[in-house]
């Protein structure tokens, strides 16, 4: 008999209590619902958002401990610092840059 159902996504993440994809490593921190029609609305949510997300809604027995038993995902979890390292330089800095050009110059 199924226990639980959560959600996994194309990479085998699986989706935590803290609305962010995780390992799996950790069972206990991964969200689980009672209802599969509940799991499979929280997946149409996340898709919405993310287009390029490919989601699951997968069934799992819970442990003695109350955990759900999976298998944690081999790959890796992308950074989050990934998004920031493109970012553009603070306002300070481009002004900054700009005078000791014009210094220069001089």
């Amino acid at each position: 008999m199924t226990d639980v159902y959560v959600i996994r996504n194309q990479h085998g993440h699986y989706w935590g209590k803290r609305k962010q994809w995780l390992s799996g490593d950790e069972p206990k921190t991964v969200l689980r619902t009672k209802h599969e029609d509940e799991a499979v609305n929280i997946l149409f949510e996340l898709s919405a958002k993310d287009i390029e997300l490919r989601g699951e809604v997968a069934a799992a027995q819970l442990s003695e401990r109350g955990e759900p038993i999976i298998e944690p995902s081999q790959i890796p979890l992308p950074s989050l610092e990934e998004p920031s390292a493109g970012t553009e330089p603070a306002p300070g800095e481009a002004v900054e840059s700009a005078g000791s050009t014009a210094q220069e110059a001089n």
